[in-house]
This record gives C-alpha cells, structure tokens and sequence, in this order.
C-alpha cells in the first residue's frame, strides 16, 4: 500500500492544488497571451492530441468552438483535411507522441502552424512548433526539469493542460468580446 493511499481525500486535494499552483505559477503568461492572439486570426483551428492530452484538446476545441472559432478536431470522422493558412494546437506532455507527431509533420508539411503544449520544447513536437506553450508539469516519463508530483502517469500535466488552455479561452473571449450569454448560445441544445 502506498503513502498515498493512507492520507485521507482532504490531505490529496491539497497536495494536488499545491502541485497543480507550482505549475501554474512557472507558465509564462506571454505564451498564453500570443495563443490566444494566433487563435484570433486564424483562418481554421485544428486540435490533437492522443489520450488524456487528446480529452484536454477536445476540450479546448469544445471551448473555442462556443467562442464562434472555427474549430476541428483531428481524428473525428467529420474532420476536414488540413490545409495551409491553417493552425493546429497539439498537445503532448512528453513531445514525443507518436501520433500527434506524425499530425504536426503532416500540418507543416501542408503549409499550416503547428503550435505545441508540452512539458519538452527541445521535442520532435516542440520543434516542429510555430510556437510551445510551456507547461513544466509531471508525465509518466518523469523527466529532470518535470514538477515533482505523486500523481500517476500525467495527471499533473493533464490538470495544468485544462486550466492553461481555459486561461487561454478566457483571453480570446475578452479579445473576441464574447460573453457568457454568447457562448451558453453556441452550448449544445440536443442533450
């Protein structure tokens, strides 16, 4: 039995907002803010990312897309082809991932800006990237340079991911002048 397992829920939730505030508190801002200006202008929005990383950018295409972006998400069977002039956000804790890798070559390759959100900016997916959304949090590689976290996997970089990318979302709504009541009306009315 882990350490982990002893300490009661009260105790967890702190130690995870202490984590999740440690991480926080190292982004840069301006990388958040030039996101959200590129997303602004951007002709179409393409999101990717695999697993927990790949809910985080479905996510974040959800938000944008109830700000009036027009947004995709790779993978889905109603997703257009990439093509340039266009912006893809990948996201991947570790910048290795095989499959959102293989996206950002293929998006370059089209003539469309890759921009990156990873704990690695020196990563075949930070490299690729137009620009990296640097978030220093914990995968399951627990790399040197990654936040110390008793989280499993990437938990930690998955919660940093969310709360970067809603920071973002939040940024593009007061630079689009969008409100609340605007992006309830884009919500989904079928469920």
């Amino acid at each position: 039995m882990s350490d982990q397992e002893l300490r009661p829920s009260d105790a967890l939730l702190d130690t995870v907002l202490d984590e999740m505030r440690g991480v926080l508190a190292a982004v840069d801002a301006g990388q958040l803010d030039a996101l959200a200006s590129t997303l602004l202008a951007a002709r179409r929005v393409f999101v990717a990312g695999e697993g927990r990383s790949g809910f985080m950018a479905k996510a974040f295409a959800m938000r944008l897309m109830h700000l009036g972006l027009p947004v995709h998400v790779i993978g889905e069977t109603t997703t257009p082809a990439v093509a340039e002039g266009d912006t893809v956000v990948a996201v991947s804790g570790s910048g290795t991932t095989a499959g959102t890798v293989r996206v950002a070559e293929q998006a370059v390759k089209v003539g469309a800006e890759v921009h990156a959100v990873t704990t690695a900016p020196q990563s075949p997916l930070g490299v690729l990237a137009a620009s990296v959304v640097l978030l220093p949090a914990a995968t399951k590689y627990r790399r040197p340079g990654e936040a110390a976290s008793v989280q499993p996997l990437s938990s930690l970089f998955d919660q940093a991911t969310h709360v970067a990318l809603d920071v973002v979302a939040l940024r593009l709504a007061g630079l689009a002048h969008v409100g609340h009541a605007q992006a309830r009306a884009a919500h989904a009315n079928t469920e």
